[in-house]
């Protein structure tokens, strides 16, 4: 049976599996935690993966720059050249893995023109692979031998459900109340499994205060959009990539259901904030 996913989102899923396995390899052993000079942890596991990811794309048709959290970062007067270039967070959510709650993943995505419009998020421990490409929908394979299960987001639920950060705290409490009201479910998650409760339905959205880098978005904000849902900064325009020197996105909320005027939404917050 012919895929319903094109041979490049086939070809980085399997770069995405065998960044898994070498993942596991070190999640099944002790292991020893480092930490950068932003005081953010780094294992075996994120750098072996690395190493996966940055051998498997090189063998791709097209060879494009790699801009990755586990390797040297392009100066601003490099990457202020590139149209197109894979984004990669190895292992996202090192905070989970560390503590043993399976709540990571490996993301790629492919930023052409500063959108993601190809992006795959694997969970290594369960084997969850989510998929997507710009005008080819957002897919999810629960396992390597299993079919490919088309996803989509749903409209708004009454009560709403966020999916939350499971290290980070929620910082949003106010805002999220402006834009949904009292009556909203919580739903703790690590990493970019949150953006994909959104596009698989199970949730409605993600309010993200605080830093995140480019690489801990682009991949599942493929795959939310092409579930049918967006990934909006406070002032309700799309997340872009490759904006300038810094790598560190604006505070978002990613939703599932873009029938809602949610920019209008987010005024109106900014408004009644400022008053």
């Amino acid at each position: 049976m012919k895929s319903p996913v094109s041979p490049l989102l086939l070809q980085i899923g399997d770069i995405a599996r065998a960044a898994a396995a070498a993942i596991l390899e070190v999640y099944s052993q002790d292991f020893e935690v480092q930490h950068k000079s932003d005081r953010s942890p780094v294992t075996a596991a994120d750098l072996a993966a690395q190493r996966v990811i940055a051998a498997g794309l090189a063998q791709l048709d097209e060879v494009l720059p790699v801009l990755s959290e586990e390797a040297r970062i392009a100066s601003w007067a490099q990457r202020q050249t590139w149209t197109r270039y894979w984004l990669v967070d190895p292992l996202d959510g090192t905070r989970e893995f560390v503590k043993r709650n399976g709540e990571f993943t490996v993301n790629i995505a492919l930023i052409d023109q500063h959108a993601p419009v190809l992006g795959v998020v694997l969970a290594p421990v369960t084997g969850d692979l989510y998929a997507a490409e710009r005008g080819g929908g957002a897919w999810r394979q629960v396992s390597a031998s299993a079919p490919w299960e088309r996803i989509a987001t749903r409209s708004l639920a009454s009560p709403p459900v966020v999916a939350g950060s499971r290290s980070h705290g929620s910082h949003g409490a106010v805002l999220l109340q402006e834009l949904l009201g009292d009556d909203y479910l919580e739903s703790p998650m690590g990493s970019s499994l949150k953006f994909c409760l959104l596009a698989r339905g199970d949730a409605d959205v993600y309010l993200r205060r605080g830093a995140t880098s480019e690489w801990d978005t682009a991949a599942a904000q493929c795959v939310l959009e092409a579930a049918g849902g967006a990934v909006l900064d406070l002032a309700g325009r799309p997340l872009r990539y490759n904006r300038g020197d810094s790598l560190i996105n604006p505070e978002f909320l990613a939703v599932g259901d873009t029938a809602i005027d949610w920019a209008v939404r987010l005024r109106a917050a900014d408004l009644d904030a400022n008053d």
